[in-house]
């Protein structure tokens, strides 16, 4: 997974990650930072900063600009977010000085065609936002108190490791679940995709599904409901990714895409199989799984192992085995390089709120490792059998030079 530039591009990308054994990224050595540089006719103002680096975390204490007045090749939204990642000096410059060395920076990673298809997208989703009406205007602005149970809301704002770890259970290892949702905000969003999707088959509306897997399902982030998701990733999945999931930038997610799935009769019935393309990891440094509810039977979760591009395909060990059955409201939380799938919904209608997250940052330092042994099971396999074999050639060099001194 290579950085592609446009934190807009990485929140409305509705395709999976299929397993195809697709190569590995490149080297062990990226540094903490990006080096900036325009790739055509830099202004001088820019290109006299070109030396500095793009901070690797965001300055959380920065209130950066507002961008949403100005006519702009990318969405306002990405200059905000990155204004955050920009070095001290960059900070008090004039917004439009910010504007021209942000614009140099995102022309690196996004060529012109996918600026077209960003645009086309935005204009997609304003024609919604234009013409939706929501049912439950609540569930579009964050309120803690009403869409999470207690315990995660006081184990989130005591905001350390033994709070967090008191009401997370992890029944495989990298798989971790806890009690989050509400029961009424489960419902809330429930009706709220059902008047989605009425509306949606009343306007004749031709809406883009989560992704290549489920014909079914709608994109949140698609009818108003980013600004919320956001908030949910900030302040309440990013916390508990930095505990868990340091090393695959959990610690620096900053863009998400949030969709829900339906399962059931008339719906998807299931994300395959071992023996099928369903069988996937996603495109999310981390993801967040909770199901909200209806009656049903099966849709069980089967997780297979984390994997890097290279190993994807590779044989699952039994300890990597692990199937979770889903309760309404409950939280699973994974990295998106877990290997899982669905098992068939037997009966009833089961629908579940997914997030993305992913982490720029740790998409770019990754073009340049080629040992993932921090998380991939099977390059930690690998690692131990050259350790082992290294061990056994040290023996046997010692023993044999024993045997020399020995004769001698």
């Amino acid at each position: 997974m290579s950085l592609d530039g446009s934190v807009e591009r990485r929140r409305s990308e509705p395709s999976s990650m299929q397993i195809n054994g697709s190569n590995g990224n490149a080297n062990e050595n990226g540094g903490s930072s990006m080096m900036l540089y325009s790739p055509t006719s830099p202004s001088p103002q820019s290109q006299s900063q070109s030396h500095q680096r793009l901070r690797l975390n965001p300055n959380t204490d920065h209130n950066p600009e507002n961008y949403e007045d100005l006519k702009l090749g990318f969405n306002p939204c990405i200059f905000s977010s990155l204004e955050r990642y920009l070095p001290p000096s960059m900070l008090t410059v004039t917004r439009h000085l910010k504007v021209q060395y942000m614009n140099d920076i995102l022309a690196r990673y996004l060529p012109q065609g996918e600026r077209i298809r960003v645009q086309r997208h935005r204009e997609y989703r304003q024609k919604i936002i234009a013409n939706y009406q929501p049912l439950h205007r609540e569930l579009y602005t964050m309120d803690p108190a009403t869409f999470f149970v207690q315990s995660f809301v006081e184990a989130i704002n005591k905001n350390t490791e033994e709070s967090l770890r008191s009401i997370i259970s992890e029944p495989s290892p990298g798989v971790y679940t806890f009690e989050m949702l509400h029961q009424d905000f489960c419902k809330m969003l429930l009706s709220e995709v059902d008047n989605f999707e009425k509306w949606v088959s009343e306007s004749k509306f031709r809406i883009m599904r989560p992704n290549t897997m489920n014909k079914y399902g709608a994109v949140l982030d698609d009818f108003g409901l980013e600004t919320m998701l956001d908030k949910l990733m900030d302040d309440f999945v990013r916390p508990i990714s930095k505990v868990f999931f340091p090393e695959v930038g959990g610690p620096t997610l900053d863009s998400h895409h949030g969709f829900v799935v339906e399962y059931g009769k008339d719906r998807d019935v299931d994300l395959g199989s071992l023996m099928n393309v369903g069988f996937h990891v996603d495109d999310s440094e981390v993801t967040l799984n909770v199901c909200l509810g209806k009656q049903f039977s099966g849709g069980d979760l089967f997780f297979r192992g984390i994997r890097c591009d290279k190993h994807v395909n590779t044989e699952s060990q039994p300890e990597e085995s692990f199937d979770y059955s889903h309760v309404a409201g409950q939280a699973v939380l994974h990295r998106g390089r877990h290997r899982h799938g669905a098992r068939a919904t037997r009966s009833g209608h089961r629908i579940n709120l997914l997030l993305w997250c992913r982490s720029s940052a740790f998409r770019e330092l990754k073009k340049y490792q080629k040992d993932f042994s921090a998380w991939c099971g099977e390059c930690q396999r690998e690692k131990r059998e050259r350790q082992r074999k290294s061990v056994a050639e040290t023996k046997q060099e010692l023993l044999r030079r024993e045997g020399d001194n020995t004769v001698a």
